[in-house]
This record gives structure tokens, C-alpha cells and sequence, in this order.
């Protein structure tokens, strides 16, 4: 579909996802959108549909399941085109404890989510991608991953592994076209953050922070920290010698253990 921005999206049904959805509804795009949820996709299309977007197409999958990934790429692409933009947004998070032998599970699915589920979304898309020798691969990480929180092991490494993950893309992709963008938000109003029993310092309406996050896949920017407050802290954070560090941190409030 000459023209139109063509964009496929992981996560989809609610947050960061179907803001950002919303976001590239209203400059006409073609969209592709997947996420476990079907009816809340099937929903959510129908109103992006009536809110500009060019074409809607639903995937509901499990991002852990890289041969329904592969599928749903196939057909976005066979349909649709070769997508400018893969936003790589499907995360869950949860406060874990290693000593509790019943979070060993969920911390094996968080990773599988955040971390492998990452690179069964963009696996299928970068041979067009290198074909047509441009787009952005985006990964949404966060400043979790910048250094270690409490009580929430799995969520924090899973970050800081797809910041690494996405560092090392992005020099595989450098001679090809493909931009690789890396997103760590702060605290974004969403269904996940919205059961954090704390306060979050410079929290971000979601249909703000996919304005932001869209302007920074525009740039091709290599890695941003939304909003700009929160990467003030992140540089602050990772500089703090370990002892200072775990005397400020070690009793910060944790996440909730909800998976």
C-alpha cells in the first residue's frame, strides 16, 4: 500500500500498545496488532478503523510462540507490505522473589516475554526489512533494566538484557537500512503501573508518551529514556557507587507479586 505508514505492533490491546496504536490510527496508517487478547484486539480495531487507520489487522498470539509470529508476519506482509516500523511492545511485569520457589515460574515467563518474545517479533520481518533496505525495528525496554530493583529481579534483568539485546541488533543492522530504536519509558500510565502501591515521580499519560515514543522512531533515535526526567535519573543511578546505591535502594517499595 504505496504511501501509507505501515506499522506492526506486539502488545497491542491496552498501555503503551494501543496508545501507540492510537497514535499512528490518526495519520492513516496500516496497522497490524497483535496480543493475546482477541476480543480487546478486535475492538480496539474497530475503533482505530472509524479513528483514520487505513487498515487494520488483528493477530491474537502468544509472542513466546515464534512460528504464530511468523505466520502473522507472513500475512501482514503478503497483504499489507514490508512494515516501516515493528514495535516490539509485549512485557509483562511482576515483583518476584528468588527465595520463593513458586516465582521460579514466573520469572522463566517473564523472560520468555520480555526478552525471547522481543526477538520472535522481529525475526520474521528482517529479511523484507533488509530487501527493501530501510524501517525501524523498535524495542520497548525500560529504566528498570538501568540498574537492579528489589523485588523485582526478573522484571529488572529482563529490561537491562533488552537493552543488550538491542544494542547488539542495532550493530547487525547498521550496513542494512533497518534503524534499531531503543525506548526505556519511566513510569507510563498504564494497566501495569496501576497497581504500583507507590508513587510514581513524573508519570506520563500513555497517549503523551506514544506522541514522544513516535517521534523518537521518526529520528531513528538509538536509545531514549521517556520521559526526559527519568533519564536524568537513570545517568544519576548508574553512576552511583554500589554501596551508596544499595543503602538508598535496598527497602525501596516493591512491586506487587501479581503472575
Amino acid at each position: 500500500m504505496p504511501g501509507a505508514l505501515k506499522v506492526f505492533i506486539t502488545g497491542a490491546s491496552s498501555g503503551i500498545g494501543s496508545a501507540l496504536a492510537g497514535h499512528y490510527a490518526q495519520q492513516g496508517a496500516v496497522l497490524g496488532l497483535a496480543a493475546r487478547r482477541g476480543d480487546q484486539l478486535e475492538a480496539l480495531a474497530a475503533a482505530l478503523s472509524g479513528a483514520g487507520a487505513k487498515q487494520v489487522s488483528c493477530y491474537p498470539l502468544d509472542v513466546t510462540d515464534a512460528a504464530a509470529l511468523r505466520v502473522a508476519a507472513d500475512d501482514f506482509i503478503a497483504r499489507c507490505g514490508t512494515p516501516d516500523i515493528v514495535i516490539a511492545n509485549a512485557g509483562v511485569s511482576s515483583g518476584t522473589l528468588t527465595e520463593c520457589a513458586e516465582d521460579l515460574e514466573v520469572i522463566r515467563r517473564i523472560f520468555e516475554i520480555n526478552v525471547y518474545g522481543m526477538a520472535a517479533t522481529f525475526s520474521p520481518f528482517i529479511a523484507a526489512m533488509r530487501q527493501q533496505g530501510r524501517g525501524r525495528l523498535v524495542g520497548i525496554a525500560s529504566v528498570a533494566g538501568i540498574r537492579g530493583l528489589p523485588g523485582a529481579e526478573a522484571y529488572s534483568a529482563s529490561k537491562a538484557a533488552t537493552i543488550t539485546y538491542l544494542e547488539s541488533l542495532r550493530l547487525e543492522m547498521r550496513a542494512s537500512g533497518i534503524k534499531v530504536v531503543t525506548i526505556a519509558p519511566g513510569y507510563i500510565a498504564t494497566p501495569m503501573t496501576a497497581i504500583n502501591p507507590y508513587r510514581m515521580p513524573f508519570l506520563l499519560p500513555a497517549d503523551e508518551a506514544a506522541r514522544r515514543f513516535a517521534r523518537a522512531i521518526e529520528r531513528g533515535t538509538s536509545y531514549t529514556v521517556i520521559p526526559w526526567q527519568m533519564g536524568l535519573v537513570a545517568k544519576a543511578l548508574r553512576l552511583l557507587p554500589n554501596a551508596i546505591y544499595d543503602r538508598l535502594f535496598a527497602n525501596a517499595p516493591r512491586k506487587p507479586r501479581t503472575l
